[in-house]
C-alpha cells in the first residue's frame, strides 16, 4: 500500500508536525509513505517539494491574501484567519501522487492547494482520507468559526469578513464550491480529536460522509521523561522554583488565551502571596521576550524552536504546561508534554477535555475563567504532582503512541 501525505509545510505549524509524525509512523508499521509538501525543510528522501518558482510560490499566497484584503475594506483584521483557496499548485501529475493508492490530505492552506486542484484530487480516481487539523474543511473560509454556526446549513454573513452585509461573501462562495466539489466524491474525513469531529458532523458539507476520530502520534522514544535537574542545568533555567510552561509559534494571537495566563498569575499573587517566589514562567515561541514585563512572576524567555530535541530538555525542565488556549483542536504541546511527564492545565474547550482527564492527569478549568485556571496551576503543583505526572505519562502511551494511531490510520486506509 503506498500512501502520499499532502500538508503545506513539511515541518512548520502544529499540522505539519502531525502530518511528519504520521508518515514515520506508518512506515514503520509497513506502510510505504510519503509527504508532498510546498515547503520542505529537510533533505528526507520521503518528503517531496512540489517543483515550481519560489516567486510563483509566493505570488499564490499574495494574490489570496489580496484577494481577501479587499474584501475585507482594505482591514488586516482576521487576515490569516482565513483561507479562501482561489489560487495553488495542481499536485495529480507528480510521480508520487499518481504512484499513490490513497491520497492523504492534511491543512493545505496559504496558496499551496486551490479548490480546483483539491477537485482534481478529489476526481483522480485516488481513494481520499482528509485529516481535519482545523474547522476548514467543512465551513466556508474560517479555520475555526468560535461560535458562528453557518456551516450547519449554507456559510453567509461571514463575522470574520468587514462589511458583510452581503448574504454571497466569499464564505458564501467558497462554501457552494465545496458543496459542489464534495457532492460525488468518496472521503473519508478524521477529526484529530472526538470534538472537530462532532462538529464536523453537523456540517452540510459533510452529511453523508464517513467521518472518524484518530488522535495525533508521537514517537514515544524522543519524547519520554528525563532528569529535570539536568535539564535546567543544559538550559540554564533556576533549580529552586517551580517552572510553568506557555509556548505559541505566535504567542501574540488571540486565539490562544495569553491575556488569560497574566489573569492567573496576577490572581496567585494577589491572593496566594507565599507563591509570589516559587513560580517562574518559561516563555516559548516567537517574539517570546516582549511579554516579560506583563507577567509578576520571573519570566525566562526562549526564542521559538522547532527540532524536537530541544523541545523535549524545555518539556522536562518545567513543572506543568500550562494552556489557555481559547480555541484548539488537539494541541500536539499537550501529548508532547504528557509524554515528557509533565501534567497540563487547559480550559474546557475544543479537544482539551479529551486529553487533559480533569483532576487525573492534570486540570480542566472552566472556560476564560483565569480565577480557575490559576486554581488549577496550584492544585497540580500540590502534594500530588507526582501521581499526576506518572498518570500524564501513561495516558501519552495508551492513546498517542505511533503503533496505536498508525494501526488506526491503516484500518482506514485499507
Amino acid at each position: 500500500m503506498r500512501v502520499v501525505i499532502v500538508n503545506t509545510s513539511e515541518k512548520v505549524g502544529g499540522a505539519a508536525i502531525a502530518a511528519n509524525r504520521l508518515m514515520e509512523a506508518l512506515k514503520k508499521h509497513g506502510v510505504s509513505a510519503k509527504m508532498i509538501v510546498r515547503d520542505r525543510q529537510t533533505d528526507k528522501v520521503s518528503v517531496v517539494a512540489v517543483k515550481r518558482q519560489s516567486w510563483r510560490l509566493a505570488l499564490n499566497f499574495l494574490w489570496e491574501r489580496g484577494v481577501i484584503f479587499l474584501a475585507n475594506c482594505l482591514s488586516r483584521k482576521n487576515l490569516f484567519q482565513i483561507d479562501i483557496a482561489n489560487t495553488g499548485t495542481d499536485i495529480t501529475s507528480m510521480p508520487d501522487f499518481q504512484q499513490a493508492d490513497v491520497v492523504h490530505l492534511h491543512w493545505v492552506n496559504q496558496g499551496f492547494l486551490s479548490l480546483d486542484d483539491i477537485d482534481k484530487i478529489l476526481h483522480s480516481g485516488k481513494k481520499i482520507v482528509v485529516t481535519m487539523h482545523d474547522q476548514w474543511y467543512f465551513t466556508g473560509v474560517c479555520h475555526y468559526s468560535g461560535d458562528c454556526l453557518h456551516y450547519r446549513e449554507h456559510c453567509h454573513n461571514c463575522p470574520l469578513i468587514r462589511g458583510g452585509g452581503c448574504k454571497k461573501d466569499l464564505s458564501w462562495k467558497v462554501f457552494s464550491r465545496k458543496l459542489s466539489m464534495y457532492a460525488n466524491a468518496d472521503m473519508t474525513f478524521v477529526g484529530c480529536s472526538q470534538w472537530i469531529a462532532d462538529l464536523a458532523r453537523t456540517s452540510a458539507l459533510l452529511q453523508g460522509k464517513k467521518v472518524v476520530s484518530i488522535p495525533n502520534a508521537i514517537n514515544m522514544d524522543v519524547f519520554h521523561p528525563q532528569d529535570k535537574s539536568k535539564a535546567r542545568q543544559h538550559l540554564g533555567l533556576p533549580t529552586d522554583k517551580r517552572l510553568l510552561l506557555f509556548g505559541s509559534q505566535r504567542i501574540t494571537d488571540e486565539r490562544k488565551g495569553f491575556r488569560y495566563l497574566v489573569e492567573a498569575c496576577e490572581y496567585i499573587q494577589r491572593s496566594h502571596s507565599e507563591w509570589t517566589d516559587k513560580i517562574g514562567i518559561v516563555v516559548v515561541g516567537a517574539k517570546s521576550e516582549t511579554i516579560e514585563q506583563m507577567l509578576p512572576f520571573p519570566v525566562f524567555a526562549v526564542d521559538y524552536v522547532s527540532d524536537e530535541k530541544s523541545m523535549v530538555d524545555i518539556y522536562n525542565a518545567v513543572d506543568l504546561y500550562v494552556t489557555p488556549s481559547l480555541q484548539d483542536n488537539l494541541p500536539n504541546t499537550i501529548v508532547e508534554s504528557m509524554a515528557c511527564g509533565v501534567p497540563c492545565v487547559g480550559f474546557q474547550v475544543g479537544g482539551i477535555p479529551e486529553m487533559i482527564d480533569h483532576e487525573q492527569n492534570g486540570y480542566v478549568a472552566r472556560y476564560k475563567d483565569a480565577a480557575d485556571f490559576a486554581k488549577g496551576i496550584l492544585w497540580a503543583l500540590g502534594d500530588h504532582y507526582s501521581d499526576l505526572c506518572s498518570a500524564a505519562y501513561q495516558k501519552a502511551v495508551s492513546t498517542y503512541s505511533e503503533e496505536s494511531v498508525a494501526e488506526q490510520y491503516k484500518a482506514i486506509y485499507e
